[in-house]
């Protein structure tokens, strides 16, 4: 963390570095994006080390529920990771964000689930937030972008948000800290533009950008929602029963669709169905996947005409009580033949 920065905006809760333009115009090509890719760099893999004496305070709409991720960038030439953890941890009251980005770690110091410091107002409260580090050679960037980009993404997808750089219109999920003070206010820091720029001139002969960063991080996020797998067959038995949530159910995931039948299947947050242990569900299907598990699509309504539904696995539910049973159904078409009701409520539910 850049000390003298830091103390000047102590009041602000904010970091980064200080008085470059906010430039996001994509080149034609990036030439740190296509040595990433010539090279096929492989991202570094997440070290946990959560302290847990960082505050603990809920973004906006709640625990677990950030709108987007801010990267941002320490100002420092001659600090390395560690000091700066260090550092960030000697002085939480005044900034700290979730994680820590260089050429060869992706560190994450703070619960993704609570807000960081690193913004101002009000972007703290809804944004995940991380810095890198500045190094100083041409592989050591490219592996830190990389690293950087990969994990923006991966922030992304764990909280079931989509790729939208934020830098023109303001309204996206991928910030620099540059878009959050020119949008949302809160600061007047416009990292990590000033760094990309210069050290991709020095090593590369081309600025870098948020823009061509942003491509990064959408290669990484299609990347991790690709179906490599081949998608199995189910049977679908539509029923009238009722089940009690299973103290487990955190252990598993909700989903619109049945996980592995279908090719839309993503998971859902478990608030949608306002979750409590021994609370019961109505069920009006059941999928048995081929050679696998059995599911159930489930209503917190014995309403019928209730479009609150959602598929979760077997270890979800217990005391399952069959009431009725009536027609069974393949997968083969399940969702466009004569079980589309399966994919028609599931979709209509999720709305996300």
């Amino acid at each position: 963390m850049h000390k003298v920065v830091l103390t000047a905006l102590a009041a602000l809760g904010v970091v980064g570095i200080l008085g470059m333009t906010n430039a996001t115009t994509a080149d034609a090509s990036s030439k740190v994006n296509n040595y990433i890719n010539d090279k096929n760099i492989k991202p570094a893999k997440i070290t946990k080390s959560v302290w847990s004496g960082f505050p603990k305070n809920k973004y906006r709409h709640g625990k677990g529920k950030p709108e987007g991720v801010v990267i941002h960038e320490t100002a420092n030439p001659s600090s390395t990771i560690y000091n700066e953890i260090a550092y960030m941890k000697r002085n939480y009251n005044n900034a700290f964000v979730h994680s820590f980005v260089d050429g060869s770690r992706i560190i994450n110091i703070a619960n993704t689930d609570y807000l960081s410091w690193g913004v101002g107002f009000p972007g703290n409260a809804r944004f995940v937030q991380f810095e890198q580090v500045e190094v100083h050679s041409k592989s050591a960037f490219a592996h830190e972008v990389a690293n950087a980009a990969w994990y923006t993404a991966y922030l992304l997808n764990k909280y079931n948000l989509k790729p939208n750089d934020a830098a023109y219109d303001g309204k996206g999920t991928v910030w620099s800290h540059g878009s959050v003070a020119k949008h949302l206010g809160g600061s007047s820091h416009t990292d990590p533009v000033g760094y990309y720029s210069s050290t991709g001139k020095r090593y590369f002969g081309q600025k870098y950008t948020m823009a061509a960063f942003y491509q990064m991080v959408k290669k990484y996020y299609n990347a991790m929602n690709v179906k490599h797998t081949k998608l199995v067959s189910a049977t679908y038995k539509s029923v009238n029963q009722q089940a009690k949530l299973s103290s487990k159910y955190k252990k598993y995931y909700l989903y619109n669709h049945v996980k592995g039948a279908n090719k839309n299947a993503k998971r859902q947050s478990w608030s949608k169905i306002s979750p409590k242990v021994g609370k019961t569900y109505y069920i009006d299907m059941v999928a048995k996947k081929t050679g696998s598990t059995t599911w159930y699509r489930i209503k917190p309504s014995k309403n019928t005409t209730s479009k609150t539904r959602y598929w979760v696995y077997s270890g979800n539910l217990t005391n399952i009580k069959d009431v009725q049973t009536e027609a069974t159904a393949t997968s083969a078409n399940v969702d466009s033949a004569s079980a589309s009701s399966a994919s028609d409520a599931s979709s209509s539910s999720s709305s996300n």
